[in-house]
């Protein structure tokens, strides 16, 4: 029944990058696609691709157009062929729906949109980069004003956030969903997860998972880590900031105790998950708006620890039930939050079961999916 309500819709979504790239917002607009193709919607994606060149392609039975790419703008890559692809692919489209921030995906939206609706997602605002968000704020400002519904990850952001604010009435909430299923601790999981126990002798194992981008706040692990003993930590992602960091690490005197992987494998990365003891995301700024990869460590029984940016992080995280919440750039609590978990256990497993029970409840996929399908419905009934 639910196919066949659905199976008249046709839906657009639009950012920057798509599998096999990888990141939290990937990933989502990844499950988003498949999911609602599954629920009968005819979705297909439009992104830039990561060369000079415009290829269609089928990713998981997903049609995704990758329009060439030619520069990147402070880590916004600009495709001249995405804004033609913009007009000549919402023919007969009912929903777009952006993923923010991408100032050219929104430009091309603004100049050259024609679906019947316009919906966003709005992950993040623009922090750091100062020049480029005064020169982005008129744009962002008209795609709040022209989207019909914007959906954001969590209630905490809708008041952080100044553009949010002033568009509340606009604003739902959706949570990021996390496909459970593809966390389960199989037999091969396990096996896997303990050869990598085994790896680094069978120490507590520290496990950060994300993009090396500024605001991910790895420096302020390694800092940490010259105050952790018997830890070791395990750095997953590639991202501009990964050469200082692994600079850093040597100037501190922490290879010993943190390992930078790298790019790894899905399958790796759910071992990594099951062989940890501890998930840290030790954020620095605003631009961190809630840690997908909490939501997947959480999924696996891990215990969190996260920092306080006034956005989502730590209402994903609940200090004191789900993990630990410190302060920001702040080396000394997050070795003390190290610590107190590594050396408790038992905290550890109760820690990890309500987490589990949090995601179970309120993180997962179908529970996503139901509510998105419901936003597009609400948006093409205004």
């Amino acid at each position: 029944m639910c196919a066949k309500l659905n199976a008249a819709m046709r839906v657009l979504y639009l950012y920057k990058d798509y599998y096999p790239v990888l990141g939290g917002i990937e990933n989502h607009i990844k499950m988003l696609a498949e999911g609602v193709r599954a629920r009968g919607v005819d979705a297909q994606v439009l992104v830039t691709n990561t060369a000079n060149r415009t290829a269609q392609e089928i990713i998981e039975g997903v049609p995704v157009l990758k329009t060439a790419r030619q520069i990147n703008v402070s880590s916004a890559p600009v495709s001249l062929p995405l804004f033609p692809a913009v007009r000549k692919l919402e023919v007969d489209i009912d929903i777009a729906h952006l993923h923010m921030p991408y100032p050219p995906g929104e430009l091309a939206q603004l100049l050259l949109g024609r679906s019947r609706r316009l919906v966003a997602t709005y992950h993040s605002d623009i922090v750091r980069q100062r020049v480029l968000g005064a020169l982005y704020r008129p744009f962002l400002w008209q795609v709040l004003r022209r989207a019909t519904l914007i959906a954001v990850s969590n209630p905490v952001y809708i008041q952080d956030s100044p553009f949010l604010r002033r568009n509340a009435e606009k604003c739902r909430v959706i949570h990021f969903g996390v496909d459970l299923a593809r966390f389960a601790l199989t037999p091969d999981v396990a096996q896997q997860a303990a050869a990598w126990q085994a790896r680094y002798a069978g120490k507590p194992l520290l496990l950060f998972v994300g993009r090396l981008r500024h605001y991910k706040g790895v420096n302020a692990l390694i800092d940490a880590m010259r105050q952790v003993e018997g830890a070791h930590a395990l750095i997953v992602g590639i991202g501009p900031m990964a050469l200082a960091w692994h600079e850093q690490a040597q100037t501190a005197g922490v290879t010993d105790r943190i390992t930078f992987l790298g790019e790894v494998s899905d399958v790796d990365v759910l071992a990594l998950y099951h062989a940890a003891s501890v998930f840290v995301l030790p954020s620095t700024n605003r631009a961190e708006t809630l840690g997908i990869v909490q939501l997947e460590a959480m999924a696996c029984r891990l215990p969190l620890i996260c920092t306080e940016l006034g956005t989502g992080t730590s209402y994903v995280n609940q200090h004191g039930v789900t993990g630990l919440v410190v302060p920001p750039n702040d080396p000394a609590a997050l070795a003390a939050a190290i610590q107190r978990l590594v050396a408790d256990p038992a905290l550890r497993t109760t820690m990890g079961a309500a987490g589990r029970q949090r995601v179970e409840q309120d993180f997962a996929r179908d529970v996503m999916l139901d509510r998105v399908l419901a936003f597009y419905r609400e948006a093409l009934e205004q």
